[in-house]
């Protein structure tokens, strides 16, 4: 089952040496390739990404080594047990080439396509400004284009408002509130959320009730 646009990786690469760390490596979107119900739209990789190394050879996508977010992944369903309690109990040697593909096999069977609006891997997750967020847009763009998902949730105010246009709070957007984005002759749905890792994680109860009124 093929997990990834393999379109995109030139462009994304070339970015990664001006953006990011050049001794890492940019982490593509991952998952549903075609007409997923749900397109999940994060900031961008940090090296705590082990898939960022250049000894990984397997896929290098979203949140590899990284055990938080899986939580919130369970929490609403797109997870199965087995996989959670696996990331959860376990080290950095559960993942292999071979668990990461299963993992993006199984989100890719519930229809779930995950990426960030900027690839650019950094050393750490302090904020990237809006001018290199900006630069991203265009491939995010052609990334959702391609993909064609039915609904995208857009994670945090700086997210969302780029992906937008407008400035956007995600505290207005508590129950099933969102927005239309246009590309080309397309519109997509765009659900805003607060962002549910590092400081975020202090919203995170607010984002799997949103989360789960959206997927429900």
């Amino acid at each position: 089952m093929k997990l990834q646009l393999d379109c995109l990786k030139n462009e994304l690469d070339k970015l990664q040496r001006i953006y990011g760390n050049s001794k890492l490596h940019a982490i593509y979107g991952a998952g549903c390739i075609k007409n997923p119900k749900y397109l999940l739209l994060f900031m961008n990789p940090t090296s705590k990404n082990i898939a960022s190394f250049s000894k990984w050879t397997g896929l290098r996508a979203q949140w590899i080594g990284i055990k938080n977010i899986w939580k919130l992944f369970y929490s609403i369903g797109i997870l199965d047990n087995d996989d959670f309690i696996k990331i959860k109990n376990g080290s950095k040697d559960i993942w292999t080439n071979q668990f990461v593909i299963d993992l993006y096999t199984k989100l890719s069977k519930k229809s779930v396509y995950i990426t960030n609006l900027a690839k650019c891997t950094q050393d750490n997750a302090h904020n990237i400004s809006d001018k290199v967020f900006k630069i991203y847009l265009e491939n995010t763009l052609k990334e959702i284009e391609i993909i064609n998902p039915q609904n995208i949730i857009s994670f945090g105010n700086q997210v969302s408002s780029i992906l937008l246009g407008k400035k956007t709070k995600v505290s207005d957007y508590v129950k099933k509130e969102k927005e239309v984005l246009k590309i080309h002759n397309k519109n997509f749905i765009v659900y805003p959320s607060y962002y549910p890792v590092g400081q975020g994680m202090r919203n995170i109860k607010k984002v799997i009730k949103r989360l789960k009124n959206i997927l429900n």
